[in-house]
């Protein structure tokens, strides 16, 4: 059974009520729920953080033994060599991943320090864009 995990970043615990027009309404908690019975053949685990060396204590902690880490960074994308480096360092490849279009959004939000370093990017696809980063591991 392949083992993938979901790492959400800053702020993404507030999904459902955290800016609707973009993020939509519905948690994460629910929208993991879902999924995990979808892809009920897989072994889903999920973590979010506030706090970016909790992220990359997650990284280094599964980085190798899992089968994919689907990462939604948010604004720690545009910030943090440290997660980029995070990622260099390990053998588990990384999906980055992001429920608004990132490019249609603030100028600073163009930049992303996970990209160079993933196994690919799903920009803009609502809560859809975690689905798609996990048929991409199976």
């Amino acid at each position: 059974m392949k083992k993938i995990l979901i790492l959400n970043g800053p702020n993404l615990n507030l999904l459902g009520k955290r800016e609707p027009e973009i993020y939509g309404s519905l948690t994460f908690t629910d929208f993991f729920e879902s999924i995990k019975k979808k892809y009920n053949t897989v072994e889903l685990s999920y973590f979010q953080s506030n706090i970016e060396g909790e992220l990359i204590n997650k990284i280094h902690e599964v980085g190798f033994s899992y089968d994919g880490i689907v990462l939604n960074a948010a604004a720690y994308t545009h910030t943090s060599v440290a997660l980029g480096d995070a990622i260099k360092g390990i053998e588990t490849p990384v999906i980055e991943v992001h429920i608004s279009n990132t490019f249609s959004r603030e100028t600073f939000r163009h930049h992303s320090y996970i990209s160079a370093v993933a196994k690919g990017v799903i920009v803009g696809f609502g809560l859809k864009s975690y689905e798609l980063a996990i048929q991409s591991f199976l």
